[in-house]
């Protein structure tokens, strides 16, 4: 009987992420065709990808960057949808591009004993223009979400660690659940 159900833990640690994953991948296509308003699965997909694509490859054009540009302006100038903008437009570049925020793991000794310690990301090696040179700024992400703690650390109290960021990322988000990164 307990063979049974430690066969059955099993298959549930096999079975769930599987039928989650395919259920959300499903339900993104399934959305993106109904909002499209086409019938076959997974065109719509395949066309906002193309999309994406097409977008990118006209920002990366000096004639389109300038119309680009006017768009932003306009969005500056809008109130409520400059800081949804703005917000979601930092958070992707913080991931992906040029200027990539979550680089930078580190260990941040938290007590002065230092027997409580957080992980998480440098985002700024220097607060010099708040006369704060001597400190960075550490994004500490909450496991399971995508929220964080953004906190100002004295640089004495974090270690760098050199380990792959998006490896570091799914250990803390995971709670620590995946092994933690090897470091190089």
């Amino acid at each position: 009987m307990k063979r049974l159900l430690v066969y059955f833990i099993r298959g549930l640690l096999i079975t769930v992420p599987a039928v989650v994953t395919a259920w959300l991948v499903w339900q993104i296509f399934v959305s993106l065709d109904r909002l499209l308003g086409i019938s076959t699965p997974g065109v719509g997909f395949v066309l906002t990808l193309a999309l994406i694509t097409v977008v990118g490859f006209l920002g990366s054009n000096l004639v389109t960057r300038g119309l680009l540009a006017a768009v932003e302006n306009t969005i500056e100038k809008l109130p409520l949808v400059r800081i949804v903008y703005n917000a979601t437009k930092d958070l992707i570049g913080a991931f992906v591009g040029e200027k990539k925020r979550f680089d930078k793991p580190v260990i941040v000794t938290m007590s002065a004993d230092g027997a409580v310690r957080a992980l998480g990301f440098i985002t700024q090696d220097s607060l010099a223009i708040l006369e704060s040179a001597d400190t960075v700024v550490v994004y500490l992400p909450f496991s399971y979400s995508i929220a964080g703690w953004t906190c100002v650390v004295p640089s004495s109290r974090v270690q760098r660690l050199d380990t792959s960021s998006s490896d570091f990322m799914a250990f803390v988000v995971s709670g620590g659940v995946v092994d933690f990164p090897k470091l190089k």
